[in-house]
């Protein structure tokens, strides 16, 4: 995204730019347990946003699978701790609420919502702070379609609105968008959108490490998050799940900078 002229295309929008690479290290040994370090460079995301957030700044982050996302939002809750409360539009195709015991194959990346609302492995809740940094009241989810009964019990039990893919086509996205946006924004300080990139369907985005069929299309979430464009309370945008050894032509990086560009 950076060679083919994201930073540039910023500026033009009349954004100072900086960018910083926070490496995920390499484990050769997939059976080893890798809660630890996945929770290690989480914590590393937190601590990068928490000074971009308190310097009053808007941040983006690109990742990879959307476990940074426990790091990314459990920072910006740090820099907000004491002053409010924000909230979630969280669009992906999955639910991402397992925890370490619902869990089927005890990836990390099908976890971070539970975490972030306070449910599931104390090495990842706590990144930040103690506390839940979502509440669930606040957080909507967008573009579903692929979830085991587990998380959907959990995030049901929790009250979260969840907008399922048939009710966005029933409603249209922008629709959708906008009462998610009051969602978020329902006596909150700010809000935040984090983006699997998997929500859109394969045929726009086909660089993704799970693919699921029907999906959103990349114009129509291209449309919605004009409803975020130069709001103030927008605290931060993260896009993940891009994989270019998977994209064709680099349609989907090109999308994820068309998306972000959208939104700010």
């Amino acid at each position: 995204m950076r060679a083919q002229g994201l930073l540039k295309d910023l500026q033009e929008e009349g954004y100072e730019t900086s960018w910083r690479s926070l490496d995920l290290p390499y484990v050769a040994d997939r059976e080893i347990n890798t809660l630890p370090i996945v929770a290690s460079y989480c914590q590393e995301i937190a601590e990068t946003v928490y000074e971009v957030v308190r310097e009053g700044k808007l941040f983006t982050v690109l990742g990879g699978d959307h476990s940074c996302a426990i790091g990314t939002w459990s920072g910006a809750y740090r820099a907000l701790r004491g002053k409010g409360r924000f909230g979630m539009i969280w669009v992906d195709a999955h639910m991402d609420s397992h925890t370490t015991t619902t869990s089927h194959s005890g990836a990390i990346h099908g976890m971070p919502l539970a975490a972030l609302l306070g449910h599931g492995d104390p090495t990842l809740t706590r990144i930040g702070a103690a506390e839940p940094k979502l509440l669930p009241q606040n957080v909507a989810l967008i573009g579903v379609r692929s979830y085991e009964p587990e998380e959907a019990e959990l995030l049901e039990s929790l009250g979260v609105r969840i907008f399922y893919i048939e009710e966005v086509q029933r409603r249209g996205l922008t629709a959708c968008f906008e009462e998610a946006l009051t969602i978020a924004r329902r006596n909150t300080l700010a809000y935040g959108v984090s983006i699997d990139l998997d929500a859109i369907d394969p045929s726009d985005a086909p660089g993704v490490g799970s693919p699921e069929p029907n999906g959103l299309r990349g114009e129509e979430l291209i449309d919605a998050l004009s409803l975020v464009k130069d709001s103030d309370d927008l605290l931060g945008l993260e896009i993940v799940e891009l994989n270019p050894n998977l994209d064709q032509r680099d349609k989907t990086a090109k999308l994820a900078s068309q998306l972000l560009l959208a939104a700010i």
